[in-house]
């Protein structure tokens, strides 16, 4: 055993109550990868419970006494889901896979975080850094500028400054991570119609246009905020005909906004990406699935492309 993970995918199976180590052993077993290149963040009993893998993968055991109850949420799962994250920023790996976990089965434990994009900044970030979440299914991009939040804290939390900061970090990104040296980003307007000269609401023309003036003076390439219907019915229409997308990414205000425009169109395909942090995370779009937990009839597509992210 090594206790070297610094060119290792950690990969963890999430709730063990939900679909997340059923989905990990199909993925795994789907793929076929070198044992040397995996290590699996996890218990035993929980694996055993949904399936056994092909290769001999390295576990990291991380104790659980509480019972594997498929569909159940209950603390003990949920503190168990919390200690493998912790696990896995302490490893220190090349990169993180993330099954689904049960943000109510956290704060039952007392974990009280919106999400695991929160816990792996929480135990990661430094110097300042903040962790972003980006959707990608293929070479279509959303990052969401708000991620767990109430529609009504939206517009407050939107300020020059967080919208200037965030893009400038995903600009990062595409220069550091992908080498794309000048992307292209289609800005999301808040308000229906980008708020119509502040005829539907002025965040635009107060909060979201000086800084996409600022984000310009620095050199990055960004639309004024644009009415989010049609700018995804252009994405989705190039996606479905096989069409390089006119943007490299698609820059959304609020949760639904970004994503149901992707998940409508690949939502087995799509992969949500934890940037921002020296680690890249990667995780299945969707939930715990606890209404199919333990039926072995999850489907592995979104697990297999999440790991498959991290062999670029």
């Amino acid at each position: 055993m090594t206790n070297d993970y610094s060119d290792k995918i950690a990969i963890l199976t999430g709730d063990p109550n939900g679909i997340g180590a059923e989905i990990t052993v199909k993925a795994l077993n789907a793929l076929n990868l070198p044992a040397d290149k995996v290590v699996v963040i996890s218990n035993s009993k929980v694996i055993n419970s949904y399936g056994k893998f092909n290769i001999p993968y390295e576990i990291i055991e991380i104790d659980y006494d509480g019972q594997v109850s498929s569909g159940a949420i209950t603390k003990e799962a949920g503190d168990f889901a919390f200690r493998c994250l912790k696990k896995a920023c302490e490893i220190h790996p090349q990169y993180i896979v993330t099954a689904p976990t049960s943000k109510e089965a956290m704060h039952l434990a007392g974990h009280d975080f919106n999400g695991q994009t929160e816990v792996l900044e929480h135990f990661l970030a430094h110097d300042g850094q903040k962790a972003e979440m980006l959707f990608v299914s293929k070479d279509f991009r959303v990052l969401l500028l708000t991620r767990h939040l109430p529609l009504n804290e939206v517009s407050k939390m939107i300020t020059e400054e967080f919208l200037t900061d965030k893009v400038e970090r995903l600009d990062k990104y595409f220069r550091t991570r992908l080498n794309i040296f000048s992307p292209a980003f289609a800005l999301c307007a808040l308000n229906p119609h980008a708020g119509e000269n502040g005829i539907i609401g002025d965040e635009e023309q107060k909060t979201i246009l000086p800084a996409v003036k600022r984000l310009r003076e620095k050199g990055i390439n960004i639309t004024n905020p644009m009415p989010a219907d049609t700018l995804f019915i252009g994405a989705v229409q190039n996606y479905l005909n096989g069409k390089k997308l006119p943007y490299d990414c698609y820059i959304a205000c609020y949760h639904d906004q970004g994503l149901i425009p992707i998940k409508s169109v690949a939502s087995e395909k799509t992969v949500n990406m934890t940037i921002g942090l020296d680690i890249i995370r990667t995780s299945p779009s969707h939930g715990t699935a606890f209404d199919i937990a333990g039926k072995n009839i999850a489907n592995p597509e979104s697990m297999i492309e999440a790991i498959k992210a991290c062999l670029w």
